[in-house]
């Protein structure tokens, strides 16, 4: 039995669930997901939502705890959604934004320019002194990391200097350079 599967999904105050057929929709503060989930059973009890599977089937296991973390996510982000923070390291590197519209410069010979989804909401902090750093707040936990992580794929950290665009905490393996 799946040890996260097993456990259920308690849902906080503000935050409706409904089960149709499969079809899980959560509406919160913050906005509304759908999720549609197969092979597994799902019942809404009082303030809790309960999975079970259906068999021992090695598939059946093996999506029990995987539907709990989804169900779980999307209760969290629609109550208290979620934020990656993308940090630029290096002389020259800017970012700045303009509604949806995000402008980094990252040592090319152009900017590059993303047109974001309207659910990101974007934002970027640029002090003297430190390095960029671009905010990425959503309700959606899989819409605002793969959105990370195609910012951070224009630039990815090196490991000789640690130049790129990092998340912030990030911990980079550093190389030593030539031995002379």
């Amino acid at each position: 039995m799946s040890r996260i599967g097993k456990s259920p999904v308690s849902i906080p105050e503000g935050v409706d669930v409904k089960i149709e057929d499969g079809v899980v929709t959560v509406k919160g503060k913050l906005g509304e997901l759908t999720q549609n989930f197969s092979d597994v059973d799902i019942k809404l009890e009082e303030n809790e939502v309960i999975l079970e599977r259906g068999s021992d089937h090695k598939d059946h296991r093996a999506k029990h705890g995987l539907y709990r973390a989804l169900i779980q996510n999307m209760v969290e982000g629609v109550s208290q959604g979620f934020t990656k923070e993308l940090e630029l390291v290096g002389v020259g590197y800017r970012a700045s934004n303009q509604g949806q519209k995000l402008d980094i410069a990252v040592g090319f010979s152009h900017n590059i320019v993303i047109d974001l989804a309207p659910e990101v909401k974007v934002e970027t902090v640029s002090e003297k002194g430190k390095n960029p750093i671009i905010k990425l707040t959503s309700h959606d936990k899989q819409l605002v990391g793969q959105v990370a992580a195609k910012i951070r794929s224009f630039r990815k950290p090196e490991p000789y200097k640690g130049k790129g665009i990092k998340f912030v905490g990030e911990q980079i393996r550093r190389k030593a350079g030539k031995s002379a």
